[in-house]
């Protein structure tokens, strides 16, 4: 049975002030399935080519930090996946931010995502 799942795009803003931004991944909430994960992939020569200043391993280390977040790591052990999920898409003004939140149906969750990361980052 499909079940109702948020997602929102994971997307570096390497330039506030331009509003610039490249897909870097995808965060997926099925309350239904207990399921909570992001998948990131920074593409390096996409990023330089837009900014070529960017610090690719602090990027690399913020994303790494979203899928620790979401495994429940540090802080986060304390949160339900569902605060989890509200907290990471919340907006904010950093390079690391996320997209509107948007829905679906589904019953594989983890190939929802991989399917969203193919369309949509990669």
């Amino acid at each position: 049975m499909r079940q109702p799942f948020e997602y929102a795009l994971i997307r570096l803003v390497p330039r506030i002030e331009r509003g610039e931004q490249i897909n870097v991944g995808v965060l997926l909430y099925c309350q239904q399935l207990d399921f909570l994960a992001a998948r990131t992939h920074l593409d390096a020569d996409r990023v330089r080519a837009l900014a070529p200043d960017v610090d690719l391993p602090a990027v690399a280390a913020v994303l790494d930090s979203w899928d620790r977040t979401c495994s429940g790591d540090g802080p986060a052990t304390r949160m339900r996946l569902g605060e989890r999920f509200h907290w990471l898409a919340a907006p904010r003004s950093t390079m690391i931010q996320t997209g509107p939140v948007h829905t679906g149906l589904t019953v594989d969750p983890a190939a929802e995502l991989d399917r969203l990361m193919a369309t949509l980052v990669r």
